[in-house]
């Protein structure tokens, strides 16, 4: 791995933490402005389906302008968006900050573009997998730099987010060259922005159904991370400190795994069958966890989950990024990125409308749909490899 890929990893933890710190604040946040739960939710889906449109714009701009520039006006909307809604006096305000960072918030699919400008072919699942090591360390730190913020005010969390994205703007200023070697040919039309790539982009050959994959682990996945947390609080009688210490846990068995368990793995097994493994554990843990209410029973389980959930994603990546041209890099992992990021406003929805508070019950039911679910998409992935795995099933 070389100098300029060591930057973006350090460039995509920086800016991980800067997303994490807010998990734990939207939703109470929005509470101060008077919003009920309906729309602070939607808090949210606003930013998750501005994030859909606007990443693959992104994107395609990336591949005509280069990587560096588009990297500095993602990071540099996620600065100003989240200054604007830690100093916003009203509701209207708020939103329009969430709808601003989503709108930006390209920056996960053009640093993954860089990735692929300066990775080799065969280094290219083991670096997307260092990379998503650095994102998940973020996970870990956010949530933890969030707390001392949140002794200031929940807005204080905003404002840490905005200058720890600011340092991540500065690095990419001073220190990233633009890694771009062929820019894509401008549009004759100044509005072919990517947009229509939308639904096009599920048309490509062997990209189309990765897309899908992707869109689909996405929402079980967020339908696990709604039910999660209530059913480890009010089924296994934990406290929030012991919730922060499952977190701490989920992400440092992640960042071991996607620094050295898949350079182990990839020279064992082809990137497809990695891809089963990981939605094969994740599936079974999410079937498993509720079926024993009992934490110690609990933390075992999701001790397997953590290690081979963090496998699913890098290797979509990486999948995505060999089977697309070097010119659409950064159109396609931008696609990749939304319909990723618009699957976090589908999983809370279908969570919550099967958790109902009076009946403890059926807080385990999310845990099971997100279960059945999840090997369904594992189904879907095998009857579909040879469309996406070509040589690299071949050369396993």
């Amino acid at each position: 791995m070389n100098r300029q890929f060591w930057i973006i990893a350090l460039i995509s933890f920086i800016n991980s933490l800067s997303m994490t710190i807010l998990i734990p604040v939207i939703y109470l946040y929005g509470r101060q402005f008077g919003l009920n739960d309906f729309q602070t939710s939607l808090l949210f889906s606003m930013y998750s389906f501005a994030q859909f449109f606007a990443t693959p714009v992104i994107g395609k701009l990336a591949d005509r302008w280069g990587r560096k520039p588009l990297l500095l006006i993602s990071l540099g909307g996620t600065v100003i968006a989240n200054f604007f809604a830690g100093t916003a006096t009203t509701a209207s305000l708020l939103f329009f900050a969430r709808f601003l960072d989503g709108i930006t918030g390209g920056n996960a699919s053009v640093a993954q573009a860089v990735i692929a400008d300066v990775t080799t072919p065969e280094n290219r699942a083991k670096a997307f997998g260092i990379n998503g090591a650095a994102f998940g360390l973020g996970f870990v730190l956010g949530p933890v730099i969030s707390l001392f913020a949140q002794k200031i005010s929940l807005g204080a969390a905003f404002l840490c987010s905005s200058f720890i994205a600011l340092i991540a703007l500065v690095l990419t200023l001073l220190f990233l060259p633009e890694t771009l070697k062929e820019k894509a040919k401008k549009a004759n039309n100044i509005f072919d922005l990517g947009l229509g790539n939308l639904v096009k982009g599920l048309m490509f050959p062997r990209i189309g159904i990765l897309l899908i994959i992707n869109f689909l682990t996405g929402t079980t996945f967020t339908i696990f991370t709604y039910a999660f947390q209530p059913y480890f609080i009010h089924i296994l009688h934990q406290d929030s400190q012991s919730l922060t210490l499952m977190f701490l846990t989920f992400g440092i068995l992640g960042v071991i795994m996607q620094t050295g368990g898949i350079s182990l793995l990839t020279r064992q097994l082809s990137l497809v069958k990695i891809l089963f493994l990981g939605l094969l554990v994740r599936g079974l843990s999410f079937l498993f966890m509720p079926i024993w209410p009992n934490v110690i029973y609990f933390v075992i389980v999701s001790i397997a989950f953590s290690l081979f959930n963090s496998l699913v994603q890098p290797m979509i990546s990486a999948l995505i990024s060999l089977n697309s041209n070097s010119e659409d890099q950064g159109m396609v992992l931008g696609l990749n990125s939304s319909y990723l990021g618009v699957s976090n406003a589908f999983g809370p929805v279908i969570a919550g409308m099967l958790i109902h508070q009076a009946y403890p019950e059926t807080y385990a039911y999310p845990l099971y749909l997100a279960g059945i679910l999840t090997l369904s998409v594992l189904g879907l992935a095998i009857a579909t490899r040879r469309q996406y795995s070509g040589q690299i099933i071949a050369s396993s």
